[in-house]
């Protein structure tokens, strides 16, 4: 069945163009795969972002990350930010879980590198997390090797967004958050390139969320238990294949934060913003014997892809939302769609 997005509501965000899926696989070779654990104690999951469908150890992506708010558990973005490469595939989870799928992810890329006759003596992995305990018993991390697995299986252009893999038990804005995705086309230079954006929304004061620009979050926080705070989390994952240089990446990601506030987020204390983006136009060899030519776009046409940036995150955040159902946990707390609200 066909998840109902915040477009079919007849609320469009911005003034660029989507792609055909208007998701973050809209990006060629990028793929997505969630696996879902849903049970009376668990809500909670693993994402899988495939930058592409080679080797990403052996070719390599230009990639940048960004801290805008750091009360997070990541792993893998200190190698990102200094040399500015990415070198495996992108899990999300729950906080918790970092740990047990980063080794999932370290023993995949084992495995694929020791069958393809490379083997490899290190890799950095990298793992973003949200944390899902208020509907998630998430000191038992009940997500493993397995789990990591099904996520790979399930990797697929057209992947289900709302309350499904790592986005199973977050919240947003004191309603069901989750797994949303969006993308945009943007022309530089007479040529067309696509920049897609796929987030984990945990975060936000129920009464400062804002929808199309309308602030509805007060009436809102009367008919809910919403949340007092501004704290939880989201991660940020940046796809595109725009030709840019490492620098010029972490420029355009810095503006996620342009969309998380457009829907009314202040970037609280305890909340962690973390973005972490990867182009696709520029290959770099694990060991390369000469010198690299690395094309990039001409900085005077970067604004494009700032804004682009902008108005992607902000409807993949509503998308997460629109798509994610109403959930009761095991422990009673109830975290409603905002679907019921439109």
């Amino acid at each position: 069945m066909k998840q109902k997005r915040i477009s079919d509501y007849g609320i469009n965000i911005g003034e660029f163009p989507k792609g055909r899926l208007n998701k973050i696989t809209d990006v060629k070779g990028v793929r997505v795969g969630h696996s879902t654990l849903r049970t009376a104690q668990y809500n909670t999951g693993v994402t899988v972002i495939l930058p592409t469908e080679g080797n990403i150890f052996y070719e390599k992506f230009v990639a940048a990350s960004f801290v805008h708010n750091g009360f997070g558990k990541t792993v893998g973005t200190v190698q990102i930010d200094e040399l500015g490469i990415l070198e495996s595939p992108i899990a999300l989870t729950n906080t918790l879980n970092v740990g047990k799928i980063a080794d999932a992810l370290v023993g995949y890329m084992a495995e694929r590198c020791e069958k393809e006759g490379r083997p490899i003596a290190s890799i950095n992995p990298v793992v973003g997390e949200c944390n899902d305990s208020k509907i998630n018993k998430i000191t038992d991390r009940p997500l493993d090797e397995k789990s990591f697995g099904e996520a790979l299986e399930n990797a697929t252009e057209d992947f289900a967004e709302g309350s499904v893999g790592a986005g199973t038990g977050t919240q947003c804005y004191g309603l069901k958050g989750g797994i949303g995705s969006a993308s945009r086309v943007v022309s530089i230079c007479g040529k067309d390139y696509t920049l897609g954006i796929l987030v984990q929304s945990n975060y936000g004061r129920t009464a400062d969320l804002i929808l199309d620009g309308k602030p509805i979050g007060k009436e809102l926080d009367k008919k809910v238990n919403g949340t007092e705070c501004d704290q939880g989390s989201i991660m940020v994952i940046v796809a595109t294949d725009a030709p840019l240089t490492a620098r010029q990446l972490k420029r355009v990601i810095r503006r996620c934060s342009v969309g998380i506030a457009r829907c009314g987020s202040y970037i609280g204390h305890g909340s962690g913003e973390v973005f972490i983006g990867f182009s696709t136009a520029n290959i770099i060899p694990a060991n390369p014997d000469g010198i690299l030519n690395i094309s990039s776009i001409p900085e005077n046409k970067i604004d494009l892809l700032f804004r682009a940036c902008g108005e992607a995150t902000e409807e993949a955040i509503l998308n997460s939302m629109v798509t994610a159902e109403t959930v009761k946990a095991g422990n009673g707390v109830v975290l409603r769609s905002l679907a019921e609200f439109i």
